[in-house]
């Protein structure tokens, strides 16, 4: 079940790619049920993701990015600084911002457009407005997407133990399943101005069995150059990246990228060195070379 919640993450994520089907109104929704468990209107997802993530990856302008230290330390910095892996999280923070982590994500995008919808908003890492319809089916979306959570609620009989194993703990485990990814994907990379993927994003290395579970979604690099591919494709990518650009993938070992994430500060000094809460530390993100897959 957790899996399963994993899955519709990324299913959702290539349909809204338009990698799938092309029919509008089919994806629409398919969307809307695949993202009900993440807890992600469809619409904020297409503005966030497709719109500022794919075209502003890892600049000043991408939502997904880590703070910069010289960011307002906002309740949205505190939480990253406290839960996201890095060389100062506390082990007990890290499990609970692991499982809540999506949830976080999800709260402070939400509350940004449907609250302020401006670009001063200082408690995300880049703000971002949307359009007055836009910001009406992203509300919308929302009310049917907490009627579909009442209703699973209410097939559970709201019996303790039913929720428990049946709501929150595979929720909880998709969650982290997906965020593991998410946090890989860019955070280790240095910011570029320019959209560079070779440069600003990182492909995984994970068992074929997870591959085949998880649509590829390991081949983050290879997606964010061919971001319509259908995702079967990205293994033949890789290897023409191999071939032509081998010195420039980011291409790790899912078990190195988590180390690096755990050796290195969570916040940007500069485009291309990570420092601490306090600004005292600068480990350069070029640290990256060294677990690189040749």
């Amino acid at each position: 079940m957790g899996n399963s919640v994993i899955v519709l993450l990324f299913s959702s994520h290539d349909l809204m790619h338009a990698s799938v089907i092309r029919n509008s109104h089919t994806v629409k929704i398919m969307s809307l049920l695949g993202l009900a468990m993440l807890w992600m209107p469809p619409t904020l997802w297409k503005a966030v993701h497709n719109r500022k993530h794919h075209n502003k990856t890892n600049s000043l302008a991408d939502p997904d990015r880590n703070y910069l230290y010289q960011q307002p330390k906002t309740w949205g910095k505190w939480i990253q600084d406290v839960c996201v892996p890095s060389a100062e999280v506390n082990p007990i923070s890290l499990i609970v911002g692991m499982g809540t982590a999506w949830g976080t994500h999800n709260f402070r995008n939400l509350t940004s457009v449907l609250f302020f919808n401006r670009e001063s908003v200082s408690f995300v890492p880049a703000a971002f407005t949307v359009k007055t319809k836009e910001r009406w089916l992203i509300a919308s979306e929302l009310v049917v997407i907490t009627m579909i959570h009442l209703t699973i609620l209410i097939y559970l009989q709201f019996n303790f133990l039913k929720i428990a194993l049946s709501y929150f703990l595979p929720i909880g485990i998709g969650y982290v399943g997906a965020i593991f990814y998410i946090y890989t994907n860019h955070m280790l990379c240095q910011m570029t101005s320019v959209n560079y993927p070779l440069i600003n994003s990182i492909s995984l290395r994970v068992p074929p069995i997870i591959d085949k579970l998880h649509l590829n979604f390991s081949h983050h690099t290879e997606h964010h150059i061919f971001p319509g591919m259908n995702s079967d494709y990205y293994p033949l990518v890789q290897e023409l990246l191999n071939i032509h650009y081998p010195e420039r993938l980011n291409l790790l070992d899912a078990k190195d990228a988590w180390n690096l994430l755990m050796q290195t500060p969570r916040h940007y000094k500069n485009e291309d060195t990570f420092t601490d809460w306090s600004g005292e530390k600068s480990v350069p993100c070029a640290i990256i070379e060294n677990y690189k897959i040749k």
